[in-house]
């Protein structure tokens, strides 16, 4: 017998816009949908929630590891699988793990893992983000210095295929070591480019951006600044309405009002997104891990090198949204979907997430001002 669950009692976010006074029909067999509360089928169990909001599984394309462990330091399907079943449990139903610079030939093993794990279906899995090798040593934060390098023709060809071979490739690149050419390339292969970790003036990031590149990764974080001669990459993202940018709302990496007047100063304020960058520490209690050789350490809702330098974020969405909410004052129809369909959009295929719908087979409850989660399926 196929098992049908109604949930009433909190708003639902379905992705785009906030319905009050319906409730969530989860089935088993035929996903989620919305109907107003005088719709709920007779004989269908009902689960009276206690205020809060209901949204999609949230969607987050940078995700370095959780549940203990790191994709860096093992990518494999079996490290995916412990990764993935971690942001499941925080509320993620997609994301693209993230590889930070790393070796050749520990990017390609990170390539055949995740098309592995998408042909294991995985759950959660819609492709790779590799951040990185092709940085600015300048703007290098938590990377190893020693590993970033030109692209080069092998490297092309390499990305090229991976684009081929997964549903979604995302590439942090500089243009410090990236042609405008090979940009124009990978674009035109389906690779979503993002500036990022780079030192690169207003003008370079404007021809980037003219030349393919779609995304800024970490806005403010490892790159240029707005200055008063200068306005960076920053400056240069801002002025845009055709570039997403991607955001760690944890009050660490950005202060909450420099992402209010981020979202004042913005041609396109929905245009910016919700990231963790999460890295090993996500959904477990490990104090420490490595990278790349070196310790990090979690303390105080930070995770940093030995000398302070910020690793990553120990951040979940959730939390992200209650930042936005909360201190930074964003509505929460925006606030979620910078978690949810905002991300969905900049892939080229989302596997149905980001919004509630046939193909949802669960979604969110965030409790009146918390930031724990909860799941809700039909189960």
């Amino acid at each position: 017998m196929t098992r049908t669950k109604a949930f009433t009692g909190a708003l639902i976010h379905d992705g785009h816009r906030v319905h009050t006074g319906h409730a969530l029909i989860v089935s088993q067999a035929e996903g989620c949908r919305i109907v107003p509360i005088t719709d709920v089928p007779e004989g269908c169990e009902i689960e009276a929630l206690d205020g809060g909001l209901i949204t999609p599984g949230f969607v987050d394309l940078q995700v370095n590891g959780g549940g203990g462990v790191l994709f860096n330091d093992d990518p494999s399907v079996d490290t995916l699988r412990t990764i993935a079943d971690a942001h499941a449990q925080l509320g993620t139903a997609a994301f693209l793990p993230t590889l930070i610079t790393d070796t050749p030939d520990r990017t390609r093993a990170a390539i055949d893992a995740v098309a592995s794990a998408l042909d294991d279906r995985v759950p959660g899995i819609v492709g790779l983000h590799l951040e990185g090798p092709h940085l600015s040593v300048s703007r290098k934060g938590a990377h190893d210095g020693t590993l970033i390098r030109a692209m080069t023709d092998e490297d092309m060809e390499l990305l090229v295929c991976a684009a081929e071979r997964l549903p979604n490739l995302k590439v942090t690149i500089a243009p410090e070591n990236v042609t405008l050419d090979r940009m124009r390339r990978l674009s035109e292969a389906g690779v979503i480019l993002s500036l990022g970790h780079t030192d690169a003036d207003h003008a370079t990031c404007h021809a980037a951006f003219d030349g393919g590149v779609r995304c800024v990764t970490h806005l403010f974080n490892a790159m240029s600044q707005l200055g008063s001669r200068e306005p960076g990459l920053v400056g240069a993202t801002l002025e845009r309405d055709d570039v997403h940018a991607g955001l760690i709302a944890d009050c660490v990496h950005v202060h909450p009002a420099t992402i209010r007047i981020a979202l004042a100063a913005s041609r396109a304020p929905g245009g910016i997104f919700l990231v963790t960058d999460a890295m090993a520490p996500a959904g477990s209690d490990i104090d420490h891990f490595r990278l790349n050789g070196r310790d990090v350490f979690r303390k105080a809702e930070r995770l940093t090198l030995a000398d302070g330098t910020l690793a990553g974020a120990d951040l979940e969405m959730a939390k992200a949204l209650r930042v936005m909410i909360d201190q930074v004052g964003d509505g929460i129809a925006t606030a979620v979907r910078r978690a949810t369909s905002t991300p969905a959009a900049l892939l080229r295929d989302t596997g149905g997430a980001g919004t509630l719908g046939a193909s949802t087979r669960w979604a969110v409850y965030l409790p009146a001002g918390k930031t724990v989660t909860r799941r809700l399926d039909a189960e």
